[in-house]
């Protein structure tokens, strides 16, 4: 079996017989409980009715969350001339073209978010292999293929977080820090199911929200009344 830490063991303890919880109720409890040395990052799950093996049932998208994620998000743009003057200006953190395709291809890639103009994407099509994994790869359905990169590299910058289910039908992203006020963090979860709600996919059968769970980097979860996260 294994063994927890003092501090691991009390987080469990306060979270134990605790289910289906408002979201105010959760938020409080995760900031009661997270006492990690740093400021941990809220993060949310989603456990969905769909099967992403199949096109139809695919959820992918973007949200801005209202009180942003607290996260310093560094951000890669491609795209030349103008655009990359543009980019430059609205607090991109690497901009490029071709050489910044060699440095990806060197295995450095140091940004969170990638942004490109239309025109590149033969250049970034050649690192579907090396982006895709990451879910870094520039795709027009969360815009981050895009003509307008001052807007993008903004939003990216101001809390805009993307999400994809996974293989499992789970979706997560991080929502805040538990630093922020238990209101924020509430206003933030809201919005992100919100968002996940709106993008069921047309193959979607049965009950499509099945789960929702919030934690800390270094708590264990726990689960949200459905009624209560879906209410923005």
């Amino acid at each position: 079996m294994a063994k927890f830490g003092k501090r691991t063991r009390a987080a469990r303890e306060a979270m134990a017989g605790k289910e289906d919880l408002s979201v105010e109720e959760a938020v409080k409890l995760i900031k009661a409980n997270a006492t990690a040395k740093f400021d941990e990052t809220v993060e949310i799950a989603m456990n969905l009715g769909v099967d992403p093996r199949h096109a139809d049932q695919m959820v992918r998208g973007v949200v801005g969350l209202p009180n942003g994620t607290g996260k310093d998000v560094r951000v890669a743009v491609f795209a030349r001339g103008a655009k990359a003057d543009e980019a430059t200006a609205a607090g991109a953190d690497i901009v490029g073209a071709e050489d910044l395709m060699e440095t990806i291809l060197s295995g450095k890639i140091d940004f969170d978010r990638c942004i490109a103009t239309p025109d590149m994407m033969p250049v970034v099509g050649r690192l579907g292999k090396v982006l895709g994994p990451r879910n870094l790869m520039p795709n027009p359905k969360v815009g981050t293929v895009t003509m307008d990169v001052a807007t993008a590299v903004q939003a990216a910058k101001g809390g805009e977080v993307q999400f994809k289910v996974e293989k499992a039908g789970v979706v997560h992203a991080g929502v805040g820090k538990v630093s922020f006020d238990e209101a924020k963090l509430v206003e933030n979860i809201r919005a992100f199911v919100g968002a996940v709600s709106r993008a069921k996919p047309a193959g979607a059968k049965g009950a499509y929200l099945r789960k929702v769970s919030v934690s800390s980097t270094m708590g264990p979860g726990v689960s949200i009344d459905l009624a209560s996260a879906s209410a923005e």
